[in-house]
């Protein structure tokens, strides 16, 4: 049975979702989704875990400072390894899809002492994607809605007639053929109608380094990214639904130059909202990971 409560911790309070007793699992979603993303892992590990999901800051019932700058990297990270010795964990296993996904990877970078394990869907290393927007003109033109996203029309364009843009942009297909219910969608516009919920799931993107897509003349001039950044240590596994159109199948090359023991599962027949398609199959990849 999944519960509710709230943790007061690095100055917001974040909501979160919670299920079962045992190690701690803590499943981080992306934009623009909120907890429920991971309702079937919550049930599916609750079994064993003490499985939690939090909305991130700025999402649904959390709190939304105003600053963009509070959604910086560092901010991200500290919420989830406060929240977890908020839990009474020191050590965990971290899941993560899209932008959860990037501050998951970061988390692992600089709090490798935090981790059992790393589980990322769908979300690109910082450095490799940062790479591909340096070089590959498709993954610009597939990440240009990120333009749209940092600037200040993005809030009204994907509001207006009850959110229907932000629905067909992020979601049309999965609607159109089903993994979506009714109750889904309503699900989404209550959090999405949150006071201050979109404009703080936007401000990920408006916090975000994106020079390489905004100017990337510019960018491959200066060092990569991926010559500053740490190794990652903790055993992770890769889940790739190869159907994503935003992020393209160069975001995974290359990953073993940044991770120390990786596994990469690819799904030919997913696409980026692989957690919603196939719900059963993440959570066998993962169950059969931690093993």
């Amino acid at each position: 049975m999944i519960e509710h409560a709230y943790a007061d911790v690095n100055g917001v309070s974040l909501h979160y979702a919670h299920c079962g007793k045992g190690p701690l699992i803590i499943f981080l979603h992306g934009f623009p989704e909120y907890w429920d993303m991971w309702k079937e892992q919550l049930e599916e590990f609750g079994k064993d875990y003490l499985a939690v999901a939090p909305d991130m800051r700025g999402y649904n019932l959390s709190s939304k400072p105003q600053e963009v700058s509070q959604y910086k990297q560092r901010y991200l990270m500290e919420d989830i390894r406060l929240l977890a010795e908020h839990l009474g964990f020191r050590k965990f296993i971290l899941a993560a899809h899209n932008w959860g996904g990037a501050v998951a990877w970061t988390f692992a970078m600089f709090y490798p002492q935090c981790l059992e394990k790393l589980v990322i869907v769908n979300a690109p290393h910082p450095a490799i994607f940062e790479r591909e927007l340096r070089n590959s003109p498709e993954q610009r033109e597939a990440s240009s809605y990120m333009l749209l996203f940092r600037s200040p029309e993005a809030e009204k364009k994907l509001s207006d007639n009850n959110y229907s843009y932000l629905l067909k942009m992020a979601f049309g297909e999965i609607i159109k053929n089903g993994v979506l219910t009714g109750d889904d969608v309503k699900g989404y516009i209550t959090a999405w109608s949150q006071p201050g919920a979109l404009t703080g799931g936007l401000n990920y993107y408006r916090a975000a380094n994106v020079e390489a897509l905004e100017n990337p003349v510019d960018a491959v001039k200066k060092p990569a990214l991926g010559e500053s950044l740490p190794e990652v240590s903790v055993p992770t596994l890769v889940i790739w639904g190869e159907k994503d159109s935003a992020l393209l199948p160069g975001c995974i090359e290359g990953l073993e130059n940044y991770i120390t023991d990786c596994t990469i599962k690819r799904i030919p027949d997913a696409s980026h909202w692989i957690v919603r398609e196939k719900p059963g199959l993440v959570s066998q990849l993962i169950r059969d990971f931690l093993k």
